[in-house]
């Protein structure tokens, strides 16, 4: 098993670490077009998103100017961002009021599947692989285990808001107003502020699927 230094210096570069936020992130948003797709909607198909081009998918603020930010503020411990999101037309979707939840649902289980993928690599200890790959390999899934944690979190526009709207009662409108008005604002808080509360679920899961203890 690599050393413990070989291992994070890869996860200290933020180059390295923005480009394969920016790829995992392009494979969650196309994972919700596809989705979408699937279930009768073909707003992404026709807006050009059913592609895997991470450049159709940039943003500046999430997909570079908030993950270089969060690099310096954290002394390189918490890396984060998106990609644009994937339009979508919820009236179009098969599965009723439960389409959206699905749509939703469809780019954390991506990047859990990325993870679980990159992290048997890692298990298996494939010896005629080089360092420097498997290092990557243990950055891909830690920042994928973050990518589906953070996107579970029930604060608009992320997946778990979606979720969360699906299953409370349609008279219960307070919360989603509220969130309609505030949303930005309250995710740059939780980012900044609350990163932390996410940050412990991705080293629980991170270490289940590799093994490692970070």
């Amino acid at each position: 098993m690599l050393s413990h230094r070989v291992i994070f210096a890869n996860m200290n570069s933020a180059v390295l670490q923005i480009i394969v936020l920016i790829l995992s992130a392009t494979l969650h948003e196309v994972a919700h077009g596809y989705v979408a797709y699937a279930l009768g909607d073909p707003t992404a198909k026709y807006a050009g998103r059913l592609t895997l081009n991470p450049l159709v998918h940039l943003e500046l603020v999430g997909s570079f100017l908030l993950p270089l930010g969060l690099y310096i503020l954290s002394g390189g411990a918490f890396v984060f961002g998106w990609a644009k999101p994937v339009p979508y037309n919820p009236y179009n979707l098969k599965a009723g009021k439960w389409g959206p939840s699905i749509v939703a649902v469809a780019g954390p289980l991506t990047n859990l599947l990325l993870a679980l993928v990159f992290g048997l690599i890692v298990r298996l200890g494939i010896t005629n692989l080089s360092e420097p790959f498997i290092a990557v390999a243990i950055l891909i899934v830690y920042l994928n285990c973050l990518l589906a944690i953070f996107n579970l979190i029930p604060i608009p526009p992320l997946d778990g808001s979606k979720i969360l709207f699906t299953l409370i009662p349609t008279k219960v409108v307070a919360i989603e107003e509220f969130f309609g008005k505030y949303q930005f604002a309250v995710l740059i808080l939780f980012i900044f502020f609350g990163w932390r509360i996410v940050a412990v679920p991705t080293t629980i899961i991170f270490r289940l699927i590799t093994g490692i203890a970070i």
